[in-house]
C-alpha cells in the first residue's frame, strides 16, 4: 500500500499512474470493482465537491465497508486521479477527428473541454494539482498537440499557442462552473442570481461613479434574457479571436521566414 506520507516525500513523482500496486491476497467484495468506485466518486464530487469526499462516505454510498475500497485503491488521491482521467474521456475525440481542418478541430476540442469543466466543477483544481497522465488525458493532450501542429506555426511557437487557447478555455470553464455552483447554492437560477447581483451593486450609491465607464457594457449584458446565451456568445467570439490571432501569427512567421 502506498501511504500518503510516502507520496509527500516526492510529490513531483506521486501519481497512481506511476506506481506499481501491490497485489492483494484473496478477493475483494462481490460486485465491487474500481470502475464502480470511480463512478460513485464522480457522482459524489459533482453533487458535493472535493471537500466532502471521503473514503467513509464513498463506502457508505456503495454499501460496503471503508476497508473494502482498499482492495482497489491505496488512497483517496488514487480515486480522484482515476476520476479526473475518467471525465477527460468525456471529450469526444472521434468528433474532433471528423471536424476537418485545424480551426474546426480546435473549436470542437475547446467546446468539449469547456463543457466537461462546467459539468464537473471539482475538475478545475484537480487538473492543476494532479499529474494528468492517465490514458484519456494523454489522448486529449495528443489531439490538442496535433491540432496546434497543423496550424503551421513553428515548433517553438506551438506551446504558446496551445496555452493561449486552452488556458483560456480552462479559465472560462472554471469561472462558468463556479458561477453555476454559486447560483445553485443560493437556490436561484443563473439568470436570477446574475440579475440580482448586478442590481445589488448598480443600485448602491458608492459604486455609481466607479461604474460610470462600464454603463454601456452592463446595459448590453442586461439586454440578454439568458445568462447561458451570454456564456455561449462570449465564448464563441473569444475563440474566434484566438483562431484569427493564430492565423495572423502563422502569416507573420511565414513572412519572416521568406524575408518579405
Amino acid at each position: 500500500m502506498v501511504k500518503a506520507a510516502d507520496r509527500a516525500k516526492n510529490p513531483a513523482r506521486s501519481s497512481v499512474w506511476l506506481e506499481t500496486r501491490t497485489s492483494r491476497s484473496g478477493g475483494g467484495p462481490a460486485g465491487l470493482d474500481r470502475d464502480r468506485i470511480v463512478a460513485a466518486a464522480i457522482r459524489m464530487l459533482d453533487e458535493e465537491g472535493l471537500a466532502k469526499l471521503s473514503m467513509r462516505k464513498l463506502a457508505a454510498e456503495l454499501n460496503v465497508t471503508a476497508m473494502s475500497l482498499y482492495w482497489y485503491v491505496d488512497t483517496k488521491d488514487d480515486i480522484i486521479e482515476y476520476a479526473v482521467d475518467t471525465v477527460y474521456g468525456e471529450i469526444d475525440l472521434a468528433a474532433v477527428d471528423a471536424a476537418g481542418d485545424w480551426r474546426d478541430r480546435m473549436r470542437v476540442l475547446a467546446l468539449d473541454y469547456r463543457r466537461m469543466l462546467v459539468r464537473h466543477p471539482w475538475m478545475s483544481p484537480c487538473a492543476g494539482y494532479y499529474l494528468n497522465i492517465g490514458p484519456h488525458a494523454i489522448a486529449v493532450g495528443g489531439k490538442i498537440q496535433e491540432t496546434i501542429r497543423d496550424t503551421g506555426l513553428p515548433m517553438d511557437r506551438q506551446p504558446s499557442a496551445m496555452s493561449a487557447v486552452f488556458q483560456f478555455v480552462y479559465g472560462y470553464g472554471t469561472i462558468q462552473s463556479q458561477f453555476e455552483s454559486r447560483a445553485a447554492q443560493a437556490g436561484m437560477s443563473q439568470n436570477e442570481f446574475y440579475g440580482e447581483s448586478i442590481k445589488a451593486f448598480r443600485d448602491d450609491p458608492q459604486f455609481m461613479e466607479a461604474l460610470e465607464p462600464m454603463t454601456d457594457l452592463l446595459d448590453e449584458r442586461a439586454s440578454h434574457g439568458s445568462v447561458t446565451e451570454i456564456w455561449d456568445r462570449d465564448f464563441d467570439y473569444a475563440l474566434d479571436v484566438l483562431v484569427a490571432g493564430i492565423e495572423v501569427m502563422v502569416a507573420r512567421e511565414s513572412a519572416a521566414g521568406t524575408g518579405t
